[in-house]
């Protein structure tokens, strides 16, 4: 077998084994799989799983790793497209929905990653902090183009919508879910702000 094929089986086992992990740990959960299953789900051997990862721990970083490239590039190209600033809030938003509505979602991965690794030094968190973060700061970002203000308020607001409709997305009606969301974004857009707090309240920062 030549370098060139020799290469490209082994990145194909890779990706194999990593779209088997992402399947398997999104639709039943993390902690419930076993390396055992994936292995035989992906038809490599041991070896190879432990050639690509040092162990699931590594696996299950390199899952959360896809999911936060395919967000972040989700949201780059529509940012991309050209739009103003509001409509890029929009379609942003419309592209939650859109997840939200899709065959078979269970919820943000990693929200849910977070609940079975709740420790915040823990790898797993760390890297569901890393996410949001980026999320936060993007959100706001795009508030504050839109004008927004205050920015950092409506930003975290909009991540709150937005994480309210992903938990509730799979266990009530995603057409309704997704309406809540889609209106409760246009209320923002519509007065600029995010609602103000009740008095004595203090707003939590998303993590």
């Amino acid at each position: 077998m030549s370098a060139g094929t020799d290469g490209k089986s082994t990145s194909e086992a890779r990706a194999r084994l990593l779209d088997t992990a992402t399947r398997i740990f999104y639709t039943e959960g993390i902690h419930s799989v076993g390396v055992d299953r994936i292995i035989a789900e992906a038809q490599v051997t041991r070896a190879t799983l432990y050639r690509h990862f040092k162990g699931k721990e590594e696996l299950i970083l390199a899952y959360l790793a896809q999911a936060d490239h395919g967000i972040r590039g989700q949201v780059a190209a529509i940012r991309g497209q050209g739009l103003s600033a509001a409509d890029t809030v929009r379609a942003v938003s419309r592209s939650i929905a859109e997840g939200i509505r899709s065959p078979g979602f269970r919820g943000c991965a990693f929200l849910n990653a977070a609940a079975e690794y709740p420790d915040p030094e823990h790898p797993v968190h760390r890297a569901v902090l890393a996410h949001r973060r980026w999320f936060l700061e993007t959100a706001t970002e795009l508030m504050a183009d839109a004008g927004c203000s205050p920015a950092d308020a409506v930003g975290r607001h909009f991540v709150m919508l937005r994480d309210g409709a992903m938990a509730a997305g799979c266990l009530f009606d995603p057409a309704l879910i997704c309406e809540t969301l889609l209106d409760g974004v246009e209320g923002i857009l519509r007065t600029g702000s995010a609602p103000t707090p009740a008095p004595n309240s203090r707003a939590g920062l998303p993590t």
